[in-house]
């Protein structure tokens, strides 16, 4: 599998605006599936890819990929492995690509979150050590 993550547009060859059947032609079953209504009575439909550690969320009527959460080891962004970065080669990466409204946040649970807002795109960090990648188109 292709693990580019590519800003807004989707990972490797998937790509958001999908439907669930074609991402899972792409990627297989899911190991855990879940949908989730919320407060407007819309479905979200959630594909764990435990093993793999991606988990995907679709929205809509006729459910489409729109964001991707991501923590696999090979993944690269702007042709970095960035999961061997820590917190300020991140941030120098996205400037270096343009993107640079930042924003950044302790999260109740412990982890930072540094979001590009421009990119749609949110880094997870513990001790300066990456822990999973959030974007959407």
């Amino acid at each position: 599998m292709d693990y580019s993550i590519n800003i807004k547009k989707g990972l490797g060859d998937i790509e958001f605006g999908m439907p669930v059947e074609q991402v899972v032609a792409l990627m297989g079953n899911a190991e855990e599936v879940e949908c989730m209504e919320n407060a407007a009575d819309e479905t979200t439909t959630i594909l764990h890819y435990e093993n793999g550690g991606i988990t995907l969320f679709f929205e809509g009527e006729n459910p489409t990929l729109e964001c991707i959460d991501i923590s696999v080891e090979d993944a690269t962004l702007l042709g970095k492995n960035i999961f061997d970065m820590g917190e300020k080669e991140i941030v120098q990466l996205m400037v270096k690509n343009k993107y640079y409204e930042q924003d950044a946040d302790e999260e109740a649970w412990g982890e930072r979150r540094i979001s590009f807002n421009e990119g749609n795109i949110d880094f997870f960090f513990e001790d300066d050590e990456l822990l999973a990648v959030i974007y959407g188109r």
